[in-house]
Parts: C-alpha cells; structure tokens; sequence
C-alpha cells in the first residue's frame, strides 16, 4: 500500500453537468486510474434542475500526472458529460482584487486576515472610489488605485476598474461595502468573480441608514448576505448569510456596531468558500460544499 505523502499541495477538481448515470464512477475511475489520492469528496445532484455538482481534493503529489496533462486529459473524460470543470492548484495563490468606498470594516478584516495568513492569498491592489484609505492600504504594501465615480463618468470609470482588473490578473473581486452600482456590462463580463456584501434588510429597508429604519421597525434579527453580482442589483446567487439576535434594548449604533460585525464574518466565510472552490452556481442559486 502506497504511503500518505505529507505534503499539503492539493488540486481541487469541480464540477457540474446534467445529471446521469456514471458520472462519479467515470470520475473516480479516472483519478484511480492516475492514483489519485483523494482527501475530500462532495456531490450533489439537483432534483429541480437537473444537474449534478461534484468536488473532488487531491494530494498533488499522489498523481502520476503534472497538473497540466492532468486537465488534458479529464477534458476527454468531460466532454462526452458536458461538464463545467476546473482544476485548481493550491500551490499557486488566488489574487483578490478589493474594491472599496468610505466603510472600512471588510477591508480592514481582509487585510488582517491576509497580513495574518489566515486567507492565503495574493492581493494585487485596492481599488477605491474615494482616498480614504490609501495611507492604510498603502502601509500593507498594497498599491491603491483611486477611481472617482460621478454620474458623469460611470462608463469611463467602470472601463478603468475593468482595465485594472485584467493588470492585476485578478481571479476574484470582492466588493467590501463598495458603495457603487458595477454596470451591467462589468458584471456580464466577470460572472462568478465578483463578490458582494450587504446587509441583509433588503428589499425592506432601501437606502440611508438601514438599521436606524429597522430600530423604528423594532426588528429582532439582523444579518447579512454574501453573494455573486449581477446585473440584477443585490439579486446575485447567494453564497452565504448569517444572522444575530437583539432585542429593544439595543440602541441603532449597538445595531450598526453588530451588524458590521456579522458582515465581516460572513464576507470572510463567502470568500473562502469561493477560494476554496467551494462553490457551484446553479442559476440563481448556489450548491456550497462546506
């Protein structure tokens, strides 16, 4: 019996496609085929739409092929199923691109649990419609790009995010409480790859101040909502939501103050299971593998 390598390299293969008989035996068979060391294994199949979503984490160095024969030759395996796939490699670090306005409680999360690194990720640069935090991100090393929006120049500026973006070769975009609408054709452009965070009132409570309408309201619950961006505002697929319990005795600022920190934790959370691989879209849904 071969031994447990000790390395930590993996390669995450994911998955969907229509679902059919065979789709786990041809997987399973081809990765045993290549000895392929498996440490984690998801599926799902969806009963309403008919799809089937897989996960499989491999020991790289289990495999008898490099990575790159590796997608060569799954990609005979894929096509007769008509699968969406990808194979990831955790040697090579993702790169997130942060985009950010006059709130600073995500980007100052991110940026600790980057520094610390608890998300092990390359961040290319912070991109801001204001100057705010220039000196703060700047200080981590990070170059900062200020972009103004007006209603003047939307196109011009979501044009010059796009082309930072693309510098950056940036795999993911998360917006942290970036207080702009992304034009629809930046969001056609980058499906999946955008990632947002707002609280999670809406459609109830539009606009300025939220939890002071909702301490009017006397609500007792608060959350917060990570999802993929659409065209279709703060209606993206959902990748993750958490929510907190207060009670009339909390003043609107205890309400911001908790619902910040329900936003940082589930940002974090959404953006990890993105990174992770974790996520599958199934139209205006999402299939997590936790």
């Amino acid at each position: 019996m071969q031994a447990m390598t000790t390395t930590t390299r993996r390669y995450t293969l994911s998955l969907s496609c229509p679902d059919r008989v065979g789709i786990v035996a041809a997987v399973s068979n081809f990765l045993a085929a290549h000895c392929g060391w498996i440490t984690e294994a998801s599926h799902h199949a969806d009963t309403e739409s008919q799809m089937f979503f897989m996960r499989q984490e491999l020991l790289a160095d289990s495999l008898t092929l490099d990575i790159d024969a590796l997608r060569a030759e799954f990609a005979k395996i894929a096509e007769p199923f008509d699968m969406k796939w990808r194979i990831s490699d955790s040697a090579r670090k993702k790169r997130v691109v942060i985009l950010v306005s006059k709130q600073e409680h995500c980007l100052y999360d991110l940026l600790g649990r980057w520094q610390s690194g608890e998300l092990d990720i390359d961040i290319p640069c912070v991109i801001s419609n204001h100057e705010t935090f220039r000196g703060l991100v700047e200080w981590h090393g990070i170059p900062f790009h200020h972009v103004p929006v007006t209603p003047d120049n939307k196109a011009a500026a979501y044009a010059e995010v796009e082309r930072l973006y693309r510098e950056a070769e940036g795999d993911v975009m998360v917006l942290a409480r970036y207080m702009q609408i992304l034009s629809p054709d930046l969001c056609e452009k980058f499906p999946g790859q955008i990632i947002n965070i707002h609280h999670s009132f809406l459609p109830s409570f539009v606009g300025a101040k939220p939890y002071h309408q909702a301490f009017k309201r006397g609500v007792k619950l608060i959350g917060a909502t990570c999802h993929y961006v659409t065209s279709d505002l703060d209606e993206g697929p959902i990748i993750e939501q958490d929510v907190i319990r207060i009670d009339h005795s909390d003043v609107p600022e205890e309400l911001v103050r908790s619902g910040k920190d329900v936003e940082k934790a589930v940002l974090a959370r959404g953006l990890r299971y993105h990174l992770e691989d974790r996520v599958l879209i199934d139209g205006n849904k999402t299939v997590v593998f936790r």
